[in-house]
């Protein structure tokens, strides 16, 4: 087996995406949202099976976690969506916490960059509501971090479903060969 194999690239893209995905499921606590939460978590299992079945030549595992990455791809469109305000979407909906909590993303009150802490007092006093006004000077606004996440969710899918169709493929024309 080269280092370059079809099998070991598939185990570089599963160990990426769980290492992304762990990440994702970390900021997701922080900011309480329900939804990619449970998504991520069976996410992450998936993964770890697709893994599994990759390293144990089980190419049902294999088709589980091509299968899943198909959902995980559309739930990463919906997100972006959700985030762009596209389709009817809309970012202040309370869909991501299930409406159990007014929580939101993490990112939106710590978005790197920001300073919201400098605000003159005569602006205060000015406007009725304080929380109207976004965070001042943020590097990268908090829906584009959150669609960046998506993003690169996206492309690691793509790349481990190529490989995945390609170790499925040769473990079956390999279990035909012994047969």
């Amino acid at each position: 087996m080269g280092c370059c194999s079809g099998r070991c690239m598939l185990i570089f893209f599963c160990t990426l995406q769980l290492m992304t995905a762990l990440e994702r499921q970390a900021f997701d606590f922080l900011g309480y949202q329900w939804a990619p939460i449970m998504v991520n978590f069976l996410h992450i299992i998936t993964v770890i099976l697709g893994l599994f079945g990759t390293i144990q030549y089980r190419p049902r595992y294999v088709v589980l976690y091509l299968l899943w990455t198909l959902l995980w791809v559309a739930w990463n469109v919906f997100v972006s969506c959700l985030y762009l305000d596209l389709g009817g979407l809309s970012k202040e909906s309370d869909l991501l916490s299930l409406g159990v909590s007014s929580h939101r993303s993490w990112w939106k009150d710590n978005s790197p960059g920001c300073d919201d802490r400098d605000l003159p007092a005569t602006r205060w006093q000015s406007l009725e509501s304080p929380e109207l006004i976004s965070a001042l000077g943020c590097w990268l606004e908090y829906q584009y971090i959150e669609v960046l996440h998506c993003i690169v969710q996206l492309l690691i899918s793509f790349l481990g479903f190529a490989y995945a169709c390609y170790v499925v493929s040769t473990f079956t024309e390999e279990d035909s060969y012994y047969k």
